[in-house]
């Protein structure tokens, strides 16, 4: 099995709903968004997959974040980093099933040494 990750950025503002603190007020990060995706076989290149096909397809995923509220996008859900990471790994697995692959793990960093994963 092969194991292919690649990582982005986006910046954006959230509020925690239901959350007893400061992270209840509207407030911004740098986020960053790594994902890794695994495969059983790679191409006559040995490639399981392009590391610029996976950025620019997880980067087309962060464009609907970038320097928006993410609460605009998550309404009444509240924009965590964990729903955050389930959010662009369903999102990334649809954009990638004509693949031979599957995505394996979305983890996304709102600060420093913080970080939610998500996974099946």
């Amino acid at each position: 099995m092969y194991e292919i990750t690649t990582e982005a950025h986006f910046s954006a503002a959230h509020r925690l709903l239901n959350y007893d603190g400061p992270c209840e007020n509207l407030h911004g990060h740098n986020w960053t968004v790594k994902t890794t995706v695994k495969c059983g076989s790679v191409d006559k290149s040995g490639l399981g997959i392009d590391f610029k096909i996976l950025k620019q397809k997880l980067k087309n995923i962060l464009e609907e974040f970038d320097h928006k509220n993410v609460n605009d996008i998550f309404g009444d859900k509240s924009p965590s980093s964990e729903n955050i990471a389930h959010y662009i790994f369903h999102k990334l697995t649809k954009s990638l099933e004509d693949w031979n692959g599957k995505v394996a793990r979305v983890v996304v960093q709102e600060t420093p040494g913080n970080c939610a994963a998500y996974y099946e």
